[in-house]
């Protein structure tokens, strides 16, 4: 069983008999079986979403360490919303614009071991932040939300975002020996210290493959994790099928002509998943 997570203490002494490199280390209970020590932090880039924080910060588990909501200068309530629904949530005002810029300042802001990233649109279920978060204490690096893994699944792609994905994916999968089945998601989780070796600078919605492209180049332990994307509740997406799909496009050919930060490790496969959905 792994160093980080374990069974919960009932007792009052959460400390005794934990590995000394832990101590003092808090341990948070997940369930009455399990409790986990790592803090995680969950970061939500919002524009106008407040209509739509309710639905996201439902489903979220209260044993998180902190949010981080990044805004990118909404006009309606969205701050006031998030701090009404999560007291002592963090609030970064995004100077910059883009996904990619309020994923980054997000960041950032994290004082959490474990960084989780999720939509404020109300298409991602919170409750899934436990499998992320188990993949990485069983090892993993990186653990890479997909919707077309065994188990996965969304209610939110158009055919021809499908289609792109899925050629997309392609690319990327024999540029960089990497065995995606879903590239462009936002539904994600890493250690900390992973920023250090992908150095994200990219400010779009294509941030998402890039960070999927440098973890494969830097050599880190990504794990697929199946995930359920729902339609958006309230509002429109700001983002566009041609457009991004040619942002993501330019990322791909523009990572392709660097040189490899590093060498692969072997893959992390998911239990009960085909050797072909997990890089």
């Amino acid at each position: 069983m792994s160093s980080f997570l374990r069974p919960a203490i009932d007792s009052v002494d959460a400390t005794e008999g934990q590995d000394p490199s832990m101590a003092g280390s808090t341990y948070r209970p997940i369930s009455s079986h399990l409790a986990i020590a790592p803090p995680v932090s969950v970061v939500i880039p919002a524009m106008n979403e407040a209509e739509n924080l309710p639905y996201v910060f439902k489903t979220l588990p209260p044993w998180i360490h902190e949010v981080i909501l990044v805004d990118g200068n909404s006009t309606d309530d969205t701050v006031r919303v998030a701090r009404d629904l999560w007291p002592g949530i963090k609030v970064v005002e995004q100077r910059g614009k883009g996904k990619g810029d309020a994923l980054i300042s997000g960041f950032a802001a994290c004082t959490g071991e474990i960084i989780v990233m999720i939509d404020a649109d109300g298409s991602a279920d919170g409750r899934e932040i436990v499998s992320y978060v188990s993949a990485l204490v069983s090892g993993a690096d990186f653990a890479k939300g997909s919707r077309f893994a065994n188990g996965g699944g969304t209610d939110d792609m158009t055919p021809v975002r499908k289609l792109g994905n899925r050629v997309l994916c392609a690319v990327v999968n024999a540029k960089f020996g990497a065995r995606y089945t879903d590239l462009c998601y936002g539904y994600n989780a890493f250690w900390r210290h992973c920023l250090d070796k992908i150095d994200l600078d990219c400010t779009g919605f294509e941030v998402e493959t890039l960070m999927n492209i440098r973890v494969v180049k830097a050599g880190l332990r990504v794990q697929e994790i199946p995930s359920h994307e729902y339609v958006r509740i309230h509002g429109m997406s700001n983002l566009r099928a041609v457009r991004d799909g040619l942002r993501v496009l330019r990322v791909i050919l523009k990572e392709q002509g660097k040189r490899r930060a590093g060498r692969r490790r072997p893959p992390v496969f998911a239990p009960g998943a085909s050797r072909g959905e997990v890089s």
